[in-house]
């Protein structure tokens, strides 16, 4: 039995990016030193894919899977860099899970939301710096009195 959907992943990116500021990683990186403590980056990338390819210095890890918990202020799971105001560069290993990440912080209200469009894996070709997993700080996911740290 074949399924047939009528709406699949690439059809739901597609509409995310048309929705979602995309901003190539170069962008991005100059708009983090232009805007020195005014923004952040987001990585929604699995733990797996932090622990084998490392990570962006001064990143958050937000898992995508926890996202719309830890950036809603009425949940018990609320992490204090989604309520500072700040510029959110999202990214992911390619761009597609971070438009989809970018497109639900939106619709839960924010408005200065970027697509890191290439993610990661452009990252490191542009040889932006990259930390590994063991030099990040990292939290307890299932202790809601753990704060967000920097990666």
């Amino acid at each position: 039995m074949s399924l047939t959907l009528k709406f699949g992943y690439d059809d739901l990116v597609r509409k995310a990016k048309a929705e979602v500021e995309n901003l190539p990683p170069v962008l991005a990186m100059d708009t983090m030193e232009e805007n020195e403590g005014e923004a952040v980056i987001i990585d929604v990338r699995d733990v797996r894919e932090l622990q084998r390819d490392g990570c962006i210095p001064g990143s958050y890890h937000v898992p995508r899977g926890l996202l719309e918990s830890w950036a809603d202020p009425a949940s018990d799971y609320f992490k204090p860099v989604f309520g500072e105001g700040k510029k959110l560069f999202i990214c992911c290993a390619s761009g597609r899970r971070s438009a989809l990440a970018g497109q639900t912080l939106q619709q839960m209200g924010f408005d200065k939301v970027y697509n890191m469009d290439g993610g990661f894996a452009v990252w490191k070709l542009l040889e932006g710096p990259v930390s590994t997993f063991d030099e990040a700080k990292h939290i307890d996911l299932f202790d809601p009195e753990d704060q967000l740290v920097e990666l």
